[in-house]
């Protein structure tokens, strides 16, 4: 009698008869166990690695030249020239400092090491400092997030750590380290940590300039100990080290009232019969363009923090043709996503010329900015989204007469004017 062969998992040793499915190859078996425990380890590697395009031994790819990631910005982002070339050269030679390899020489003076590039954009609000950082995040393959300065207190104070920060970054690279270090953070409404004055106080400024000192570490780079889900409701965490040497910082802030430093600045330097020309040729309603870290310095930022961002940029405000050209040019334009509203309810919407001319009107009034077109638009469209879908028709057209009645009824404009 001869011994009858158990067909068995060559990866495992379970039998048929201990496993529910046995796949049977030419030499080899695998059991369903085996195969899913496979799944997962060949899942967590390759999603390892292309979560940031390479592995980061290989340095990180990236096929786009600073001309590339200019012409991207413009699909969604219009004017600020000087802004977009600025940027789009920032995150360009990030790229290449993070795959530059070490030189190795004879004569280590001969090494060259390529210093990050932090950058700061100042304009005022509504002229698309976020909208830049957050369109220039579609393209990039890096972890990438963006946080707000307001919220920001020095240590030991109600409010977020400046480490908060990396915090924001971990969770954007599902906490790799490796990936994080590589990253870029947006710090929106740096203007609002400036210092509030040179008078002395009995009073800590721990939301000014204690935040300020909290941040030259970190923008300047050095191992900082993170907390990977805040410091304030879980004491008893393990903390996480992350170098900040590789971590490309921009931030962004109104700077209100900054103009005011500027044409300080300008009167001082014109004084004088051989300089009196000169006069004529500054133009006073765009003083950001002559902004220099001397007024960054005037407003209430630390010159150790100014010398920490070098790449000083400036956003143009916005005149009438360009927040005309705001609301139907852009990919993501403000006409474009009603439109695209519409459509899913298989209505053709259409704005007469008069009825845009007058949105831009009325956001030049009240100086609200880009952002002040898209609150003109939903005070006009409010009844015209609430009623169309109920309603069967295929077109509706929003006249001039219905926009002046929208915004006459409403209590915007009395808000506008206040």
């Amino acid at each position: 009698m001869s011994k009858q062969t158990i067909t068995r998992c060559n990866f495992c040793g379970r039998a048929k008869s201990e496993v529910d499915m046995l796949i049977q190859g030419i030499d080899a078996n695998i059991c369903n166990f085996c195969a899913t425990q496979a799944y997962q380890i060949t899942t967590e590697q390759f999603d390892g690695q292309n979560s940031a395009g390479k592995s980061s031994k290989e340095g990180i790819s990236f096929k786009y030249k600073p001309s590339d990631i200019k012409e991207y910005l413009d699909q969604y982002v219009i004017g600020q020239e000087n802004a977009k070339k600025s940027l789009s050269v920032a995150v360009y030679n990030h790229y290449k400092r993070l795959n530059q390899k070490p030189q190795r020489t004879k004569n280590n003076s001969d090494e060259v090491e390529i210093e990050k590039s932090n950058i700061i954009m100042v304009g005022q609000t509504g002229t698309g400092k976020t909208l830049l950082a957050k369109t220039i995040a579609k393209l990039l393959n890096v972890p990438f997030t963006i946080v707000d300065a307001t919220v920001l207190t020095e240590a030991g104070y109600v409010g977020e750590d400046v480490e908060s920060l990396l915090t924001r970054l971990l969770q954007a690279c599902d906490y790799n380290v490796e990936l994080a270090e590589k990253g870029i953070v947006f710090i929106d409404e740096i203007d609002k940590i400036a210092r509030k004055g040179d008078n002395p106080s009995i009073t800590r400024d721990v939301s000014g300039e204690g935040v300020q000192q909290g941040l030259l570490k970190i923008l300047e780079g050095s191992i900082v100990n993170v907390p990977p889900n805040g410091g304030r409701k879980h004491p008893e965490q393990r903390m996480i080290s992350v170098n900040t040497k590789d971590i490309l910082f921009i931030c962004g802030g109104a700077f209100d009232g900054i103009e005011k430093k500027i044409a300080q600045r300008l009167n001082a330097e014109v004084v004088g019969f051989n300089s009196i020309r000169e006069t004529g040729k500054i133009d006073k309603d765009n003083l950001l363009q002559y902004i220099t870290p001397t007024d960054l310095k005037s407003f209430g930022l630390i010159p150790e923090i100014i010398g920490r961002l070098p790449v000083l940029t400036f956003l143009e405000p916005l005149d009438r043709q360009a927040l005309r050209n705001i609301l139907t040019e852009p990919k993501n334009a403000i006409i474009r996503q009603y439109l695209k509203l519409f459509k899913m309810d298989n209505v053709d919407l259409n704005f007469e010329p008069e009825v845009l001319d007058y949105i831009v009107d009325k956001a030049v009034e009240f100086k609200l900015g880009a952002r002040g077109l898209r609150s003109i638009c939903e005070t006009i469209m409010l009844d015209v989204m609430y009623n169309i879908p109920s309603q069967n028709i295929s077109s509706y057209t929003v006249t001039l007469e219905l926009a002046k009645e929208k915004l006459a009824n409403a209590d915007f404009l009395r808000y506008a004017q206040s």
